[in-house]
């Protein structure tokens, strides 16, 4: 029977230095030879550290008498990032999930209002509506303004001059134009910007309703405009970009908050789980205190 441990010692093998070399056990790193290591940091039980292990010079020594030689850990230099606290407000959130720093989102609206909803089908996930920036008033505004002082200041002069029928026409008039501000102020609150899950629309019109949408995986580049006026006021131009040629939606002027909204259909465009994320847990906050 032969012996369990191996060959049969044999002091005239040429191949017992290699075997005696290859066999011995690595020798282990002391831990105070490790910088701001100290005694129970990390180090799990073994057998005791050889002395003899032949220490050279350098931090961690030359080599042992094996005659491997000492690797650096390449951790023991790792310096942790610096954060500012610029990066980390940009990163907290609030009890809804809402960052707290200055690119925040505007929330979600809940529901779409009777405009809206007739023309979303079953299937699609709402994600808010807009109206157009007060600045596109201006215009009728400032026309029904200065046709108020120009025809009173007429009505007077021509009621002086005892011109009943002039005077009339000049009254008329004012109502004409009067209307006319109405009717653009009525077109601006039906006038609205939708974004869902699948794509965004702008639908307008009174008497003959228009409905211009595009879907959002069409979309191939969006940017949007703020002249000085509109940085002041916040406002801006949108403008989308497809594969298609002929686009029925690609410029839309003076809407609210532009940095925002931007915001929000990029993240419905490139992050569509997040936002599924944060209306799943503003549900389940709602539901809860419903439940309170």
């Amino acid at each position: 029977m032969g012996s369990p441990s191996g060959p049969p010692f044999d002091p005239d093998d040429p191949d017992r230095e290699r075997r005696d070399r290859d066999t011995e056990p690595i020798p282990r790193v002391r831990p105070d030879d490790v910088p701001g290591s100290g005694p129970g940091q990390g180090f799990s039980d073994g057998p005791p550290f050889s002395d003899d292990a032949g220490y050279g010079d350098g931090p961690f020594g030359g080599q042992a008498r094996s005659g491997r030689a000492w690797v650096r850990d390449p951790e023991a230099d790792y310096q942790p990032p610096q954060i500012s606290e610029e990066e980390l407000a940009g990163l907290r959130v609030d009890a809804s999930g809402m960052p707290l720093g200055p690119r925040r989102v505007l929330p979600l609206e809940d529901e779409p209002s009777s405009l809206v909803a007739r023309y979303l089908f079953p299937t699609e996930r709402y994600r808010g509506e807009w109206k157009r920036h007060w600045i596109h008033l201006t215009t009728p505004i400032l026309v029904g303004i200065g046709a108020t002082f120009v025809l009173g200041y007429l009505s007077g002069f021509l009621a002086g001059r005892d011109v009943g029928a002039l005077t009339t026409i000049a009254v008329l008039l004012w109502f004409a134009v009067m209307g006319w501000v109405a009717w653009k102020v009525a077109d601006w609150w039906y006038d609205r910007f939708i974004l869902t899950n699948k794509r965004v629309m702008v639908v307008n019109g009174i008497v003959t309703r228009k409905v211009a949408m595009m879907p959002l995986a069409r979309v191939t580049d969006m940017k949007y405009e703020q002249s000085p006026t509109g940085r002041a006021l916040n406002y801006g131009t949108f403008v989308l970009e497809s594969a298609g040629q002929d686009q029925a939606l690609r410029e839309i002027k003076n809407l609210p908050n532009p940095n925002e909204l931007y915001l929000r259909v990029v993240e419905e465009m490139y992050e569509p789980q997040a936002v599924e994320a944060r209306l799943g847990k503003e549900a389940d906050e709602a539901k809860a205190d419903d439940g309170a």
